[in-house]
């Protein structure tokens, strides 16, 4: 190896090293992407469950480079079901309401982050492990169906976005958002 290519190998193990130890957080960094026609889906994760909850959440950032879109569904079998929430603030409470689409605009961005809008996983089959994936499938209206795989991260993880944690909010009974 040429002495260049050892220092440039050197600094990447010793970057890599310094991570490790430093507890920086692996899966957020080194984020997954997705692509379907015009749309790119970034780095979908979801937190650890908290002990024994029965409700997750994941999040993502959808960028379009297109017309605009609506992802309209979202399935898998890490739970009972998977629905498109929304937080809103109703006075000094803060609410959770599901939503019927999440409207990506044309040559724009549509953020689901922790504190807005999400997919909440109702029902999980087993809680949620860090350091586990598993497969979602999103359907976008004109786009057609991604399966993306959803990293778990620590249960305060934050993702790229940050936001609020769902630990204990219970999501069972919400009526749909008008």
């Amino acid at each position: 190896m040429t002495p260049i290519l050892t220092r440039i190998s050197l600094a990447g193990g010793a970057l890599l090293l310094a991570a490790g130890l430093s507890g920086f957080d692996a899966p957020a960094a080194f984020a997954h992407d997705y692509k379907l026609g015009a749309l790119s889906i970034g780095h979908p994760w979801a937190r650890a469950s908290a002990g024994p909850a029965r409700n997750g959440a994941a999040f993502l950032v959808i960028e379009n480079t297109g017309a605009a879109d609506r992802l309209i569904a979202v399935s898998g079998e890490v739970s009972q079901r998977a629905e498109l929430h929304h937080h809103m603030m109703a006075g000094d409470v803060m609410k959770m309401r599901r939503v019927e689409a999440v409207e990506v605009p044309a040559n724009g961005t549509a953020a689901l982050q922790p504190g807005g809008l999400h997919i909440m996983l109702i029902g999980l089959k087993q809680p949620l492990q860090e350091g586990e994936r598993f497969p979602l499938t999103l359907t976008f209206e004109a786009a057609g169906e991604v399966t993306v795989e959803v990293a778990v991260e620590g249960v305060a993880g934050m993702g790229p976005q940050g936001g609020m944690d769902h630990g204990e909010m219970d999501h069972g009974t919400m009526a749909p958002a008008n």
